[in-house]
């Protein structure tokens, strides 16, 4: 090992090699020898981007380091414990158990008044003298207790009620920021503290991905994080996106029996003289720490922290509701000691709540592409953390009536991060009983069907409201462009559009351009996007069709099931329960939507030639890695391709094929009639563009054939 704790010696760390001989041509002792590498390798590099923010290779060479990994333990069965591969989640379990904590996990006295937080400094320095004092963002999610014997990972468990909590050592397992394996040199046997929490972007993406397959999304990102550690299935735990950053050592020792359990010693067993010195080093052992904490030398200069903080808290990338303030001097804390519930040597200086007081001024009921129905509460404007507010997301029935929400009412409103704004509660009621849900659909009067708290418009694609978001999501999956939620609502208020999305397929140049603001050009223009996206891979169409539940991945992972659509369509629920990702209710929605005689309907209009086209079979043998690592996206239409064809195409060679353009993106491919919005995000993400010709070329000069 280097000073810095870098693998040397390890091939696979900077500018690994992944074009790895065939898993069969090795021995055991071969296979052995280069997965503990492997192993080393991948702690090492997820030390260097979730620790010290600092990777040295690119997300692809990862997840092939990754990939090789898992296929050496499955085939020559070497897996290790707390190997890295154990992070896409094990068995799942009947029932969380329990687990007793090592040292008692306090909670910390707290305040919003500026005078309190003085207050606590005052006794502070009556009792031990002057001190300084460590101050750190106060993270809005879950406290864990993580055990470590030997460097290995070991337990975790939630902070429970202080002296026993829920046993997650599964879930927490398959979290990237906790690290199966300690570096550097740790104590033998180690306990430290820390907070998960889901990031906001990521949650935001999260919920995103939910409303798309109808699943209720969540409130904000800490019910995400202790909904998701709570999941009975670690493999589901595995798919979200929690993190988690470490402040606190509980407990340190030669072993389990040689450390000291009272609280008010903290991680004193480890040798800390200073809450300081602990910061510092828990990223020498791997432990991600948040890099806005600060030491201070008074309480005016805490107070000052907060404020500060206060001001930058919409930028941050996770959720913070305060400050926490720590005395340093850990000897000082042990002579502050403990009540039953608190440390005395810290105090939690709390912001202001992101929550305002306005009325309900009325309710409306929005209709989504599957049919369900969202209650929205309209009020009054009112600013809620810097951000006017005009309406709020009431769930469902069944939390508009157990808060008895009606028009007139006074709510709070909240908001936690960019998530939509929701009531949490009625401060003063002034309506009569609370707001009920129609029985029948507000936009076509079909009858409402309710499943559990879940209300669902029978209407079908009869219904306005869903067919405009089906053709909208129906297009935005197949990547055309120009039909947006604005577009759809136009073609089917004007019958452009009248059964299905088929619809849009039969409709000529000159029906589209006598639409209002679109003109023969934009007209061209859509009719030569929906030619590109002819004849899409087999998992882009069923991802297309509006299955609930079924987003891209899980589309995709069918389509490798099942290889063809008739395959797909002969299929029963319990052939679709064998899926990877199809858990029984996902199986149940699938075989409910193939057995609706007019969504078969839709699927064979689609197919036919005069429209889609049929999709294209899954190529399950890749033709090679000559892509690897870069990710394209297509705009316009290129000769003799359809846009399902070229993302095959890269992909097969072992690119990436999305449908827009970010900072990831290597390039956009141009060709005829492209759409302006690409090419805008394009310039904007600085990607640089490729034509046709100069598309080929790239791949001739790669090494692909294009004529195979």
């Amino acid at each position: 090992m280097s000073a810095a704790g870098e693998p040397t010696d390890n091939p696979y760390v900077r500018d690994p090699d992944t074009d790895f001989a065939p898993v069969e041509a090795l021995s055991e002792r071969e296979a052995r020898e280069q997965a503990a590498a492997l192993r080393e390798a991948i702690r090492h590099h997820d030390t260097r981007y979730y620790v010290d923010n600092d990777p040295i290779i690119g997300d692809r060479t990862y997840d092939a380091l990754f990939s090789r990994l898992q296929d050496l333990e499955d085939a020559f069965d070497v897996a290790a414990e707390n190997s890295p591969t154990q992070r896409v989640g094990g068995e799942p379990l009947d029932e969380l158990g329990t687990a007793e904590h090592v040292a008692p996990m306090l909670s910390i006295d707290s305040s919003g008044d500026p005078d309190e937080v003085r207050e606590f400094d005052e006794r502070v320095r009556r009792e031990v003298g002057d001190v300084d004092y460590v101050c750190e963002p106060k993270f809005d999610g879950l406290s864990i207790e993580v055990v470590y014997e030997d460097g290995e990972y070991v337990r975790a468990a939630t902070r429970g009620d202080g002296e026993t909590g829920e046993d997650v050592t599964e879930n927490v397992r398959t979290i990237p920021s906790v690290p199966q394996k300690l570096r550097g040199d740790p104590p033998s046997f180690l306990v430290v503290r820390g907070e998960i929490f889901i990031p906001r972007d990521a949650f935001q993406a999260f919920n995103r991905e939910r409303v798309e397959n109808d699943e209720e999304p969540f409130a904000n990102p800490r019910n995400a994080a202790a909904g998701t550690l709570r999941q009975l299935d670690p493999s589901v735990t595995a798919q979200r996106p929690l993190d988690c950053f470490f402040y606190e050592v509980l407990a340190a020792g030669d072993s389990a029996e040689d450390v000291d359990g009272d609280a008010s010693r903290g991680g004193l067993g480890a040798g800390f003289e200073t809450h300081w010195a602990e910061h510092e080093t828990l990223p020498d052992w791997g432990l991600q720490v948040n890099d806005r904490a600060e030491r201070v030398d008074d309480v005016e200069g805490a107070i000052d922290y907060r404020d500060r903080l206060v001001d930058e808290r919409e930028d941050l990338n996770y959720e913070i509701d305060g400050v926490v303030v720590k005395v340093n001097d850990r000897a000082k804390c042990v002579e502050l000691g403990v009540t039953s519930r608190h440390y005395r040597w810290a105090f939690a200086y709390k912001f202001p709540a992101r929550s305002e007081v306005t009325t309900v001024s009325d309710v409306v009921v929005q209709v989504g592409r599957t049919g369900r129905l969202t209650p929205v509460a309209l009020l009054e404007p009112v600013e809620v953390g810097g951000v006017t507010v005009s309406r709020a997301s009431l769930h469902n029935a069944e939390e508009i009536a157990e808060m008895g929400v009606g028009v007139g009412d006074e709510v709070r409103v909240e908001r936690a991060g960019d998530v939509i704004p929701y009531v949490a509660e009625v401060v003063e009621s002034h309506s009569e009983g609370h707001y009920e849900m129609p029985d029948t659909c507000p936009r076509c009067g079909s009858e409402v069907e309710y499943d559990g708290p879940i209300a669902r418009c029978t209407g079908g694609l009869t219904c306005p409201a869903q067919l405009v978001r089906a053709l909208g999501y129906f297009t935005s999956v197949l990547d055309v462009e120009g039909v947006g939620e604005e577009a759809a609502e136009q073609f089917v208020e004007a019958g452009l559009v009248e059964q299905d999305v088929a619809d849009l397929y039969d409709r000529s140049v000159e029906d589209i351009a006598a639409l209002e603001g679109w003109g023969e050009t934009s007209a061209r223009n859509l009719r030569e996007e929906l030619e590109a996206a002819r004849h899409p891979p087999l998992g882009q169409f069923l991802a297309a069709i509006g299955i609930p539940e079924v987003g891209p991945t899980v589309a995709r992972d069918i389509a490798a099931e099942f290889g063809t659509l008739d395959s797909f369509l002969a299929a029963k629920e319990a052939d679709f329960r064998t899926v990877d990702g199809v858990g029984p209710t996902v199986a149940h929605h699938i075989a409910e939507f193939l057995g609706n005689e007019r969504n078969r309907r839709v699927i064979e209009r689609l197919r036919d030639e005069s429209r889609l086209g049929e999709p294209e079979p899954v190529e399950r043998e890749e033709s090679g890695s000559a892509l690897e690592g870069l990710t394209f996206v297509f705009t316009g239409s290129v000769e003799d391709w359809t846009r399902g064809d070229l993302q095959d195409l890269v992909e097969r060679h072992g690119a990436n094929a999305t449908s827009s353009v970010s900072s990831n993106t290597d390039y956009l491919v141009v060709g005829e009639n492209p759409g302006q919005s690409k090419r805008d995000d394009a310039a904007a993400n600085d990607v640089e563009e490729l034509d046709s010709g100069a598309f080929f070329a790239l791949l001739e000069e790669r090494g692909v054939d294009v004529a195979e």
